[in-house]
């Protein structure tokens, strides 16, 4: 790529917000390891979201989690045709706990069109920290939306 070409690449791109700071919910283990996250308030988030809105959040990736992780017919049903078929099996197919994480994956980027990203918050997918806390993420830029 030519040297002006890039320069002109980088000039039309849009600038993004700067992060101002992050918010880490971590995992509640109050219950033993299944997967589930505080649903405490933070209080930097006080400005931006009603804690209501953060608590359905919470509790709702928390019941998708223990959908997720819920034993029953089919899940066995997955093993056994596992071991008979050498786990090649999930070479064409889901299984039911990678459908669930595929379902809370839509759930975040539905969450963070309509009610986080207005607010100049971003929610991560806990999958990709490790299923160890919920990343909130609060840019200085509130001009994104229209606020609370």
């Amino acid at each position: 790529m030519h040297i002006k070409a890039f320069i002109h690449l980088i000039s039309i791109r849009p600038t993004q917000p700067a992060v101002s700071s992050k918010v880490f919910i971590q995992r509640d283990y109050s219950s033993g390891t299944i997967c589930k996250f505080q649903t405490k308030f933070p209080t930097e988030l006080e400005s931006r979201l009603d804690k209501q809105q953060f608590e359905e959040t919470i509790q709702t990736l928390n019941n998708l989690y223990a959908e997720a992780e819920k034993l029953g017919g089919k899940s066995y049903l997955e093993g056994c045709m596992a071991c008979l078929t050498a786990y090649t099996i999930f070479l064409c197919m889901e299984t039911h706990y990678e459908k669930v994480l595929k379902k809370i994956a839509r759930y975040i980027k539905d969450q963070n069109e309509k009610i986080y990203a207005p607010r100049g918050l971003l929610l991560t997918d806990p999958i990709e920290r490790g299923l160890r806390v919920v990343e909130v993420t609060i840019f200085e830029d509130r001009s994104i939306g229209s606020g609370r």
